[in-house]
């Protein structure tokens, strides 16, 4: 398996000798997604715009007009041109597409404030191996090989990062979702979530845009 972080919350695996593709949130304060080719699947968590970037979104699926594109409810707007191409998806649920199952979990969005409205946001536990949970820290529907663990934003602390990651406890943890964080915090919380990581859980910070194999 090959995992390549595009920053924030998008993430490419690749799964297989004849690698299946699996593009995750490509959204607004991610880069470099947008030249990707021989996609198979597009997933979004959510539709907020650091997850799914409308501007950029037209000229992907152009160049990918075989990938089919894996959804909540709160996308399906944002998605309603290429809706042949989607899946609308809800936790619970339990799709085989492009020859990897997807395991949908989560429900809510993480709380941000009170007052503010809410969101629909799915996790995606993918070939029973890599799960990204998007803006929640539910638990996966299985034990997984490798989390995507988020490690800023505004609907959490970075102490609610390694109790997350200790509950899960993956071989493998890898942060994501740190866009907002100014560099030096980046940088601190990557470290706290190592340095407070369970036994037995490696945390790989990866470098911006270059493949990693696991």
């Amino acid at each position: 398996m090959n995992v390549t972080h595009y920053g924030h919350a998008c993430v490419l695996i690749e799964l297989g000798d004849k690698p299946i593709r699996v593009l995750i949130d490509p959204g607004s304060y991610s880069r470099d997604f947008e030249d990707l080719r021989d996609l198979d699947l597009i997933l979004f968590t959510h539709a907020h715009p650091d997850h799914l970037d409308t501007n950029r979104l037209p000229a992907l699926l152009e160049h990918n007009p075989a990938a089919r594109i894996v959804h909540g409810h709160s996308a399906a707007d944002a998605l309603a041109d290429y809706s042949a191409r989607t899946h609308l998806t809800h936790p619970g649920d339990t799709v085989r597409l492009a020859g990897i199952e997807i395991a949908v979990t989560g429900g809510e969005h993480a709380c941000v404030h009170p007052d503010l409205p809410g969101s629909d946001n799915n996790g995606y536990l993918i070939a029973g191996a890599v799960f990204h949970p998007g803006d929640a820290f539910d638990p996966p529907p299985a034990a997984v090989d490798t989390l995507l663990l988020p490690a800023g934003g505004p609907w959490m602390k970075v102490g609610e990062g390694v109790d997350y990651l200790r509950a899960v406890a993956p071989r493998i943890a890898i942060p994501i979702h740190q866009a907002g964080l100014a560099e030096v915090h980046q940088r601190m919380h990557h470290h706290l979530l190592g340095s407070l990581a369970p036994e037995g859980t490696e945390v790989i910070v990866l470098e911006h845009a270059v493949a990693r194999t696991l």
